[in-house]
């Protein structure tokens, strides 16, 4: 039996990011005709096409096509939500879990939107805290919530293979708007990431 995986990809970028990936695995002192290393020019450029296509995705469409009217008031919280994303310092990978909130104000979204804002987001080149901060503002600004927030909770394998290699190592960002910022309403949304009431 045949196996047929379909993928779509930029067949020019593809060809291009192959070429650049054959002459690295030179640089590095490979033979890049061998057998094992045949194909990894072209499957790294579709690899790395995939961990960077956010750039293709508008975050704010995805939001805006499935906003609801509602009178639902409360604290409306998607947690450990898993974070894929690609340092852009090193280029290498970091990843995680998300944790983001929001409070109605008039509107709510479909709960699969937001890990979708997410996915969009990471799947750039990045830097945590950029990250946090698009992710939060594209809420705030698409559903202008009575407040929103976000905890990113990410290991960094730029720390952890390479440099101070610190593999035990997590790195927290966090932001809020609005009713988020006074600490009764931060305070409830702490304690609901950490408790583990599923």
């Amino acid at each position: 039996m045949n196996y047929l995986k379909e993928e779509t990809f930029n067949e020019e970028m593809t060809a291009s990011m192959t070429a650049h990936y054959e002459q690295l695995l030179l640089a590095v002192g490979e033979d890049a005709h061998r057998e094992g290393l045949l194909k990894t020019p072209e499957r790294a450029a579709k690899a790395l096409q995939f961990l960077t296509s956010g750039y293709e995705a508008d975050p704010e469409t995805v939001l805006r096509s499935a906003l609801f009217k509602e009178e639902y008031s409360e604290m409306v919280l998607v947690k450990d939500i898993e974070i894929y994303s690609m340092c852009e310092h090193h280029i290498l990978p970091f990843f995680g879990k998300a944790h983001v909130a929001y409070i109605p104000n008039g509107y709510i979204v479909g709960l699969s939107k937001i890990p979708r804002v997410v996915d969009i987001f990471a799947r750039r080149l990045q830097v945590q805290e950029r990250l946090t901060h698009e992710i939060l503002n594209c809420i705030q600004d698409v559903l202008q919530p009575l407040g929103a927030a976000i905890v990113i909770e990410a290991r960094h394998m730029c720390m952890m293979m390479r440099g101070v290699q610190k593999q035990n190592s997590v790195t927290t960002t966090s932001a809020f708007t609005g009713e988020f910022r006074k600490e009764e309403t931060r305070s409830e949304f702490l304690d609901l990431i950490s408790s583990k009431l599923h």
